[in-house]
Parts: C-alpha cells; structure tokens; sequence
C-alpha cells in the first residue's frame, strides 16, 4: 500500500518546501492534495482519505488543531483508520512541551531536514502499525487512531494548551447592546455561549443575546468546572444539563434546563458524559 498524506499551510514557500523534504526523506510518500486553510483540510481529508496529515497551527479559518478536531468528530465511524497528525508551528518552547507531553508529531518552522527525518521514522513506524502488511490480524483495530487523535486534542484544545496565556481574571459580568442600552448579565445567569458568524450568542433562560468577543477568547475566562465546551462552537453550564441522549448513530445531543432546544455533542467531547 502507497503512503498518503495531505498537506496544510497558507503560505505556498513553506508548503512547496515541505513538500518537496517529504519527497526526499520518503520517497515513497505520495501527497495527495496541499491546501491553504483549515477548513480546505478538512473537505479534501473527508474526501481523500490520507493516511496522514501535515498540518499548519496558524491558518485561515480554523487552526490546524480546530481543523484536527473538527475532522476528528466527522470522521466516519466504519471507514479508513483516522490519519497520523503532525503539527507544524512556530510557536516556543512551551508549545512545543505541551505537543511532548500528548506524544504528537510535530515540526518547528523553519522546518530542518534532520529533524524531519525524525518525524517521518516515526510516522512510519505508526503507518506501518495501522495501514501496511501483513494483515488485519497484526493490526490494530481502525478505531484506535481516532480514539488517540481524540485523547490527544481534548488536552490541547484546553484553553492555553498551546499559548502561554497571561493568568486573566474570571469574567462575572457580560455586557451586550440591546438597541441603544448596554445590557449587563452575571455569568452565573449564562447557559450557553454558541459561536454564530461574526458574533457570539449569550443564552440564559429568557434571554438571547449577541456579543462580538469570539469563543476562544472568552474561555479562558471561564471555570471549566462551570462551563463545558460540548462543541467547537458551544460551550454550556455544566449545572444546567438536564439530560444526556444518544442515538442510533451513537451520537449525543443534550438538554439544559430553562431552554428547550437540543444542543449536538461532538465526538470530542463525548467522553464528558458517561453515567456514574
């Protein structure tokens, strides 16, 4: 079986040039598609099935880690093993300890041909394992790829896994315009915060509000032991959750208490939930 592999970066130089190293230390390693933005990478993964993928951190749209994340809850349940990722950053030194740390294959920009080497004796240690010969009987079961991409996001999407965060103070209060009046809502009123467009909604139990601070930039001020993010995109009061549903497909959808809609919980966060 022919390796595959999908590359991810905006800046075209360092794509070319990255690709061009691969071509070198693995010859045999066939790059199915390169593309300039998180979300591309994940429409072309979903189509191309890679056996791995060489993703940029910084990128248009989504990260490469929102990227991983969000082809992780999309991808199917019974198809190819999910692919191998490696990260390429430019970030420190404490970027780099948190990538150790979960055992994830990453790069530092520029990228060297000597440490590349490395990844890719690595990687293909872990593709041999998974994808090339002998058969199934010495292979591991396709759903454990995922089942690590899934341990190994969950940490680093934690907010300030992979920036070295000033300690901020936790909010207390939102402030939204409502016409011509701020409106001032305590925290601990919030159920939800759902990302929608260029704005974020502020839901509590008769109210539905719009602020333009992005979600990413509002978690870190939020306990994590009050808020749970349940979605790339929606983050709940752990208090409020009613019940937790499961369906055929063996995913999760919630209810909170005040509000009568169904909120989707991506395979990311699936875990949360389990009965005690």
């Amino acid at each position: 079986m022919t390796p595959t592999a999908l590359i991810a970066e905006d800046e075209p130089l360092l794509a070319s040039a990255l690709r061009a190293e691969l071509a070198r230390a693995w010859p045999e390693l066939q790059v199915v598609a390169t593309v300039g933005s998180g979300t591309a990478a994940v429409e072309q993964a979903l189509a191309l099935l890679p056996h791995m993928l060489f993703l940029d951190i910084r990128m248009p749209g989504l990260t490469g880690l929102e990227a991983a994340a969000e082809l992780a809850d999309a991808w199917p349940e019974r198809g190819a093993p999910f692919p191998i990722l490696v990260f390429v950053t430019a970030y420190d030194q404490y970027a780099v300890q948190a990538f150790e740390a979960q055992a994830v294959d990453y790069l530092l920009k520029p990228v060297l041909p000597e440490r590349l080497a490395r990844t890719v004796q690595r990687v293909q240690r872990l593709w041999s394992a998974v994808w090339a010969e002998p058969g199934p009987a010495h292979q591991p079961p396709a759903s454990e790829p995922l089942e690590r991409a899934l341990q190994q996001l969950r940490v680093l999407l934690e907010p300030g896994a992979v920036a070295a965060l000033q300690p901020v103070e936790p909010l207390r209060v939102i402030q939204a315009s409502v016409g011509t009046q701020i409106r001032l809502i305590p925290v601990e009123e919030v159920l939800v915060f759902e990302a929608a467009d260029k704005y974020l909604r502020v839901l509590t139990a008769d109210a539905d509000l719009l602020i333009r601070t992005p979600l990413k930039e509002l978690l870190p001020q939020l306990h994590s032991r009050d808020f749970w993010q349940i979605h790339r995109g929606t983050v709940v009061r752990a208090t409020a959750v009613y019940s937790v549903t499961r369906d055929e497909s063996g995913r999760l959808s919630l209810r909170l208490r005040g509000r009568s809609e169904c909120w989707p919980v991506s395979r990311l966060y699936a875990s949360r939930f389990k009965a005690m």
